[in-house]
């Protein structure tokens, strides 16, 4: 019987990383998909878009994630939180003069 459960044990670890491994690959492509939106509006370089992006989200106290997440959506829909919206604006402008 501890055979039978050490494998349930297992199972149950691996389902739960694998889990874990799908939602990195989606935050990573929404990361991505944010970038390329920060280096469009801004006309930057893409390790500045990345820059941007973690200043945002330093400066927010908001996940990293969730910030592309924001950014992302606010291009379809034209709207972002003012905190967002503020953060963005500034670390572009002090991108754009470095």
């Amino acid at each position: 019987m501890a055979g039978q459960e050490d494998l349930v044990e297992r199972i149950s670890a691996l389902q739960e990383e694998v889990g874990q491994l799908r939602q990195a690959l989606a935050s990573h492509a929404v990361v991505d998909q944010a970038i390329g939106v920060v280096i469009a509006i801004g006309r930057l370089r893409p390790e500045q878009g990345w820059d941007v992006l973690k200043e945002i989200s330093q400066h927010t106290n908001t996940k990293l994630r969730e910030v592309a997440e924001y950014v992302v959506q606010g291009t379809h829909c034209g709207w972002l939180p003012d905190e967002i919206r503020g953060a963005l604006t500034a670390a572009l402008r002090r991108a754009k003069a470095d």
